[in-house]
């Protein structure tokens, strides 16, 4: 599923959507769907070879969903492609939930090698499987360098054994990407690759060659309280925090808090794990947010959703969707100022995986998270969807997030 690319020198990418006001759900009227977005994006390229798609379509056309790889092909045939089923789309500068719609990102990579391939749980290596095994798996060598976009499917796969399996062969590369969504049932969704169509485990890409993948995954959350040692814990069991029980800690936080953040609180509560505990001091972005479950009736601890460690650095978060523009503002910024050195033409292309708990839902409009990026970087092609789980790095580990919207940022070299 590799293929070599072109000899031409600069990277370009291309995003287009088709939205409902000119869709129906024939397969007459879903083909001409695609021969719009194809057109547009041919029209945004320009003449050329066309190495990578990646697209994306609502379950409205579920009965459809197997024509979607012969629609790609019939517009671009030396084309890698890889997409899913999802329950909203980004691409063209809007954000498109809960109604029909198709989207379709593109792009020309010169000097970059693109190569697909699927994971299913009969294929997935063990935990005690070599790197070797995910380098045969993958296709790709860990001296290649590579990044991966990956689409697991919800239902029929352990999303983290692979991004752990990935990180255990490939630690330095980037893994980015989100689940499937839009339906609600095992076998509903669609994982699209090259001239594929699965209905279970994971679909995913390699890339290497001249290309940067930089990311930007935003929480949503903000910190409240101070920071707190872990002093007992027992896998997802927190029992004590700098040396009190984690209850005793957790209400002491929430009586000073003030009228607004203590409402967050009783709404819902999070705990941020320190990535870089050498670090004095952290801000957004420097802590893996993870929910916390409930209190464990026997031995009055928290449940959290993480394995913990004692010695770890904590601090209680709360998010809203104040909160969760301030954080993707806060790291876009960083991002252009202090990995760009505020030169965002050098930014060619983007990719956007976002919950499906944001969008119009958390803001109250839609759009938000795409206008925010352009704020900060200009009209870069962006296009992705809306998923039931997000994948992105936090500090030097690949983590599966909820609540997030996790960017892949494509440069070259």
């Amino acid at each position: 599923m590799s293929r070599q690319p072109p000899e031409t020198s600069e990277m370009k990418w291309a995003t287009a959507i088709c939205g409902p006001e000119t869709l129906g759900k024939s397969r007459e009227e879903f083909a001409r769907a695609f021969e719009r977005c194809a057109s547009d994006i041919v029209e945004q390229l320009g003449d050329g070879p066309i190495d990578l798609i990646v697209g994306f379509v609502s379950p409205h056309f579920k009965d459809l969903f197997e024509d979607v790889p012969g629609h790609v092909r019939n517009s671009f045939p030396s084309a890698t492609f890889l997409g899913c089923s999802a329950g909203g789309l980004i691409g063209g500068g809007k954000e498109v939930e809960h109604k029909m719609c198709v989207s379709l990102t593109a792009a020309r990579m010169p000097d970059v090698n693109v190569s697909g391939f699927h994971v299913s749980t009969s294929t997935l290596p063990s935990p005690d499987d070599p790197p070797e095994k995910w380098e045969s798996l993958t296709g790709v060598r860990k001296s290649d360098e590579p990044a991966f976009i990956l689409i697991p499917d919800p239902f029929s796969v352990h999303s983290d054994d692979v991004i752990q399996g990935l990180d255990f062969a490939f630690p330095s590369a980037v893994k980015i990407g989100g689940l499937a969504s839009g339906t609600h049932e095992p076998g509903t969704n669609a994982l699209f690759l090259n001239d594929q169509v699965y209905r279970e485990g994971i679909v995913a890409m390699s890339l290497t060659g001249n290309v940067i993948v930089d990311t930007v995954v935003a929480q949503g959350c903000k910190p409240i309280g101070h920071p707190m040692r872990i002093t007992r814990s027992n896998k997802h069991l927190l029992f004590e925090l700098d040396g009190q029980p984690a209850v005793i800690a957790l209400k002491e936080i929430m009586d000073g808090l003030n009228g607004i953040d203590r409402s967050l609180a009783k709404e819902a509560m999070f705990l941020g794990l320190v990535m870089e505990e050498k670090n004095d001091e952290h801000h957004a972005g420097d802590f893996l947010i993870r929910n916390i479950l409930g209190i464990e009736q026997t031995t009055g601890a928290l449940v959290v959703g993480e394995i913990l460690e004692d010695t770890r650095t904590v601090q209680f978060h709360v998010r809203d969707a104040a909160t969760s523009a301030d954080d993707l503002r806060f790291l876009l910024k960083r991002y252009r100022d202090e990995k760009l050195d505020g030169a965002t033409k050098s930014v060619k292309g983007a990719l956007l995986f976002s919950c499906l708990g944001r969008g119009a839902h958390l803001y109250g409009r839609p759009n938000h998270d795409s206008e925010c990026f352009r704020d900060y970087l200009g009209q870069v092609p962006l296009g992705g969807f809306f998923c039931n789980g997000e994948i992105g790095p936090v500090g030097d580990n690949t983590y599966l997030h909820g609540y997030t919207s996790s960017f892949g940022i494509f440069r070259q070299k």
